[in-house]
């Protein structure tokens, strides 16, 4: 076979097996997309595809053998991989999950196979430059040392399918939650139907797979079958109780004895742990090992000596005696059924009692408690008179119904069953708790909570325990009304009536001490999104205002609290600012003498609420500002240096939200004259986290839009090392994005450079952006970290130019040109626009060598462009960094900044002495036409700097000829229809097409 490659790639011309290869890696790369297990794994596999792309792209390549055979075997192992991956995206996907690692383990091995092929390139016969072979050499290495390993969620699942399999009898929702994390994991619903079907799947793969597999990996298989097939979606109600009938019926009537084999030596007891010591003999574990710890060394059998290093569990046996433990307690469940039909009740709590431990004791006695139909009977025992029997009724239920969606619907529609429990909500305290907690976890079910809330009183009753001294069952009460709300509008309305309808009459119209327990019950109960939406709806701001409004404190700190309360719904916050509430606010925030700190911290975070509200207005109403005098801003943020750090807070979250507003531009403004940032500058400073974290972000927002001397006035050179340092120790990745967008903002000053620089800020931005595949870093980090970047990289500091350039930050700026955000993607094409301003002056010469050294040696090839030897970290060459491609890219794109950000970076290498050579490469990139169609931008500044770069590129005859056509009829409109400006600049390049003789009115 390997004949056979080399053969047929030496026939092929190199530059075809090329394209070959690229275009297959594309195919794989496609593919890739579409597999949905180790995803993580095939990302980073294709990222190496990528960078071997980039690179193939990248060679100039003239055929040789060698080379043929290289680039054909490289084909060869990239058309493994993709057939792999093919595999992976078309198989079912349970079955790639469960084989998940030999999966990893093939793609490593793909991996290298890929990278040993990579290195049979022979570089030096080709004219590559020392940067890519580098790049090769480094990508080569990265490859052979790569691993892929299981996601976390993966290995979960394995480890719980193994226990699973090793436990055999494990219940029915251990194997449910398997099924359930399967799903999640696989990306399919977890409705039943959906996850049958992926059960059948998986058993017609295994099927089929078995052909092609060893007898242990099929054996395995047929376990996970078997485990999964235990699951409620898996297989029907009917099948399990025919199962396990057939199983009872053959156990007879009576209990078995324990074998002798079963007992324990030493203890006498039946064992539970049996492991076999190095005697021979088996002991229970703990038996053995007490033995042996109360410092007898001699096996109390044998009398030979213990090595309890050599203990080994005895599966065999445990298997043994929990075969019998099974067989024993469903006979003993079985024959139960008549005991709780006794008229005694002691016998009746004895057996209920002897249920109940049957049911804690594992899940699996419970579903077989369930298949033996016991629901129907406990129910009818809720009927008794005496309460102990209710109770251990109740309990039961609970435990059957706990983490099982089967039995809470099995229960719910028992004959009675709901009524039955509902009439324990009026019974005994105990007795209501019980009840509640059932009725709590059947609630858990969308089909039995439907059930509970038709059930005739159940509303009635659940309010009235809503208000019971017993905190447990107040709190139980009122959770199950919130989970009865998620009902039709009929059970929600039984809510309102019995439950916050009154509370809000009382709330208006009581007498005060009961408006003051109504308020407060508002401000301690947890509501959901809905009910608080309701309770505005029908009233309630009106009365929480009158309130606001009294002379006691008390009733003042309880209306502010139920304000809070209500008000973190924006809907809510909007119609209090719309209603006036927010002047009573500020009131009792400013007077001092009656705002007490619990209050004011209270009064501060409902004014957050509000403020945070205005950010999220509906464009098609009134817009409502919280804020809008000078005098009011200035008031509410000279609070900042009056209260202490939970108000603090506040405020600032305040003002950050009001500056998000669409008022926000002129809140940032007002701020700005307030001398808001010197007083920002100081908070920075404080030990306290929470309060620099918020001043942080407001001081970012202030720099996003603001005059640059204001910042010179007040940030100086310790406000930068607080800067830095924040950025260095936080633990907070919002505040370090804010600290690196203060950074990024501030004015390129000299001396504020010169400050960023000895704080270290340089090599702190640097670090986060070679650390950037770091999972903590969010975009904004990076883009701000990119946007700073670019003080020091101006053409005018190369001493800082070369600082960065040998941290190896150029190749990264221009992945960011690849995979970036608009922003980050505009931020590093200036920066690479910076260092190329650079490049003409440090390309070094080439030298000029003597006749003999001539006669020996290849001569030293320089840039095409800067016509010296070039490298990235030397003289910053575009070319060597191979920015021209993405930069290229970055033309096309929507974010018309990108594009300017770029073409201005391009129309570096066209600059002066630099046209001819510059312009051939940018028409070998294919840069020309994309530039040619910014002339019809809708931006103004982007069509005159297209029209410049294209007044240089039409001075040259050939390229008139090749793209002149193209760029006619745009140059024309802007001749016809653009500033009396840019009518002359279009009229200039129409005269280089000849289209418009130089003497022509539009100059």
């Amino acid at each position: 076979m390997a004949t056979e490659v080399i053969v047929s790639a030496s026939l092929v011309p190199a530059s075809e097996l090329l394209s070959r290869t690229i275009f297959t890696i594309s195919e794989t790369l496609q593919a890739a997309k579409a597999v949905l297990i180790q995803n993580e794994n095939f990302k980073k596999f294709s990222i190496y595809l990528e960078k071997i792309s980039f690179i193939l792209k990248a060679l100039n390549i003239s055929s040789s053998e060698s080379l043929n055979n290289a680039i054909e075997v490289l084909n060869h192992e990239i058309r493994s991989a993709k057939q792999l991956i093919v595999d992976c995206s078309k198989r079912n996907k349970v079955y790639l999950l469960i084989n998940c690692r030999g999966i990893s383990k093939r793609l490593e091995s793909s991996t290298r196979e890929i990278s040993r092929a990579l290195g049979l390139i022979p570089l030096a016969s080709l004219d590559v430059s020392q940067g890519i072979s580098d790049e090769i050499s480094k990508l080569c290495n990265s490859m052979l040392d790569a691993k892929y390993q299981a996601a976390v969620k993966e290995e979960e699942i394995l480890e719980k399918i193994e226990l699973g399999i090793q436990e055999r009898n494990v219940g029915g929702s251990y194997v449910n939650n398997l099924l359930i994390l399967i799903a999640e994991v696989i990306g399919v619903s977890t409705e039943p139907s959906v996850l049958k079907k992926e059960f059948e799947d998986l058993k017609s793969e295994v099927e089929d797979a078995k052909l092609r597999t060893d007898m242990e990996e099929a054996l395995q298989m047929d376990q996970i079958i078997a485990l999964l097939g235990k699951a409620d979606a898996t297989s029907s109600p009917r099948a399990k109780v025919v199962n396990y009938l057939n199983r009872r019926n053959s156990l007879g009537r009576q209990p078995f004895e324990p074998l002798q084999s079963f007992y324990c030596p030493l203890n006498h007891e039946v064992m539970v742990n049996p492991v076999e010591t190095s005697s021979g003999q088996t002991f229970e574990r703990s038996a053995i090992e007490k033995w042996y710890a109360d410092g007898n060394q001699l096996c109390p059998v044998t009398g030979t000596l213990l090595d309890m290093s050599t203990l080994r569990p005895n599966k065999n046996l445990r298997q043994s005696i929990e075969e019998w433990m099974d067989r024993n307690t469903i006979i003993t469940i079985a024959s139960m059924k008549s005991t709780l039909q006794s008229s005694r009740d002691e016998d009746l709590i004895h057996s209920l009692g002897k249920l109940q431990d049957i049911c804690i004791a594992r899940e699996l006695h419970r579903e077989w408690v369930i298949m033996e139909d016991y629901v129907p009977i406990l129910i009818e025992r809720l009927g008794e008179k005496n309460h102990e029997i209710r109770k251990h009724v109740l309990v039961i239920l609970y435990i059957l119904a706990k983490d099982s969606d089967d039995n809470k619907e099995r229960i719910a529609n028992a004959d009675a069953a709901l009524e039955s429990i509902v009439r324990s909500l009026a019974r005994h305290n105990e007795e209501i708790k019980l009840a509640l907690q059932l009725l709590l976890e059947l609630s858990r079910n969308n089909v039995a909570r439907d059930f509970i809330g038709r059930v005739q009183g159940c509303i009635l009753l659940l309010v009235t325990s809503s208000s019971n001294d017993d905190s447990q069952v107040a709190k139980d009460a009122f959770e199950l009304l919130e989970n009865l709300s998620l009902l039709d509008q009929n059970v929600i309305q039984m809510a309102r009536a019995n439950y916050f309808r009154p509370l809000l009459h009382l709330l208006t119209s009581g007498p005060e001490n009961v408006k003051m327990i109504m308020a407060e019950t508002l401000s301690e109960i947890e509501l959901t999104d809905h009910n608080k939406l309701s309770l505005f709806k029908d009233g309630a701001l009106g009365p929480l205002l009158e309130l606001l409004s009294h002379g006691d404190i008390e009733i003042k700190t309880v209306a502010v609290k139920a304000l809070q309360n209500l008000s973190s719904i924006p809907q809510n916050a909007l119609q209090m600012i719309r209603e006036g509430a927010s002047g009573p606010l500020f009131e009792v925030l400013y007077r001092h003498s009656l705002s007490l700190p619990t209050l004011r911290e209270q009064v501060a975070a409902t004014i957050m609420h509000l403020a945070t509200s205005t950010t999220v207005q509906e464009a098609d109403q009134l817009q409502v500002s919280l804020l809008e005098s000078e005098e009011d801003i200035f008031k509410f943020f000279s609070l900042i240096s009056l209260t202490g750090p939970d108000v603090q807070r506040s405020i600032l979250q305040s003002f950050h939200a009001m500056c998000q507003s669409p008022f926000g531009l002129d809140i940032r403004t007002k701020l700005r004259q307030l001398s808001a940032v010197q007083v920002l500058v100081q908070l920075c400073e404080l030990d306290n986290h929470s309060v620099r974290e918020n001043a942080i972000k407001l001081f970012y927002c202030l720099t996003e839009d603001g005059d640059s001397s204001l910042f010179l006035e007040h940030v100086s050179q310790k406000c930068i090392q607080t800067l830095v340092k924040i950025i260095k120790t936080s633990n907070n990745v919002e505040e370090i994005a804010a600290a690196m967008g203060i950074i990024c903002n501030l004015p390129e000053d000299t001396q504020m450079s010169d400050w960023l620089l000895q704080a270290g800020a340089l090599e702190i931005i640097i670090a986060h952006l070679i650390n950037r595949n770091n999972n903590s870093y969010e975009k904004q980090v990076i883009e701000n970290a990119v946007g700073a970047l670019c003080r020091f990289t101006v053409s005018t500091n190369q001493a800082c130019q070369k600082r960065v350039a040998e941290a190896d930050i150029i190749p990264v700026l221009v992945q960011f040109l690849i995979h970036g955000t608009a922003l980050t993607k505009q931020n590093a094409a200036i920066s690479l626009k910076q260092f190329s301003e650079s490049s003409v002056c440090l390309s070094k010469p080439i030298k000029k060598s003597g006749f003999s050294y001539f006669c020996m040696a290849t001569p030293e090839t320089g840039c095409p462009v800067h016509l010296g030897i070039c490298t990235v970290k030397s003289s910053f060459c575009l070319l060597e960094a191979n920015a021209i491609q993405p930069l290229v890219k970055m033309l096309r794109d929507t974010d018309l900044r990108s594009c300017e950000a770029s073409l201005d970076t391009l129309t570096t290498l066209i600059d002066g002495e630099r046209l001819q050579n510059g312009t051939k490469l940018l028409a070998k990139a294919d840069a020309i036409t994309p530039i040619i169609r910014l002339l019809s931008s809708p931006n103004p500044r982007l069509q005159e700097k297209a029209l410049l770069a294209l007044e240089r590129i039409f001075r040259l005859v050939e390229f008139k000829q090749s793209h002149g056509n193209l760029a006619q009829l745009p140059l024309v409109e802007i001749a016809q229809k653009g500033s009396s400006h840019m009518k002359s600049l279009a009229g200039k390049v129409l005269s280089h097409l000849n289209v418009l003789h130089e003497q022509s009115s539009y100059f």
